[in-house]
């Protein structure tokens, strides 16, 4: 079930490409100059749309910073391989660790999708803006990688 704008975000733990556990709330309380989330939900590292979705978070991280916003990037990657994305393309973006899924389905980022005529699950490219409450601010489903950072951040109050 895809979150809608007013909804409470559900709590997370998972492990970060540094090493540590990161929760929705600790994410919100971790800077004083954060009033708000960016997380974006991606397939798999080291691919050519979730690289070039990584890069272009990355090059306009300090944008999102000047609007009080920290970027945090989910996939059902291992830290491990989430480490060595971070390295190869030098990402200053946190990566979070979901592989059993669970926090990609309360969000509602994995769903049914269709490829060539052929349905299957998967996860649904997105990303949930939330506030300093812990409300979602801005949903997007099943975006497409290619100008994503720029519209969000353009979007962003």
């Amino acid at each position: 079930m895809q979150l809608e704008v007013g909804q409470k975000a559900p709590e997370f733990l998972l492990q970060g490409s540094d090493g540590n556990e990161y929760s929705l709330a600790a994410l919100l309380a971790q800077k004083s100059n954060v009033s708000r989330l960016v997380l974006y939900f991606y397939p798999k590292d080291d691919t050519p749309g979730c690289t070039a979705e990584a890069l272009d978070f990355t090059r306009l991280s300090e944008q999102f910073a000047a609007k009080s916003s920290l970027i945090v990037g989910i996939s059902p990657d291992s830290v491990e391989r989430h480490q060595g994305f971070v390295a190869k393309y030098k990402l200053s973006i946190l990566l979070l660790a979901d592989p059993d899924k669970t926090c990609i389905r309360a969000y509602g980022a994995w769903g049914e999708k269709k490829n060539y005529g052929r349905l299957y699950e998967g996860l649904i490219r997105s990303t949930l803006v939330i506030d300093e409450r812990g409300l979602v601010e801005k949903a997007y489903y099943n975006v497409r990688a290619k100008g994503h950072a720029e519209r969000v951040l353009r979007e962003l109050n």
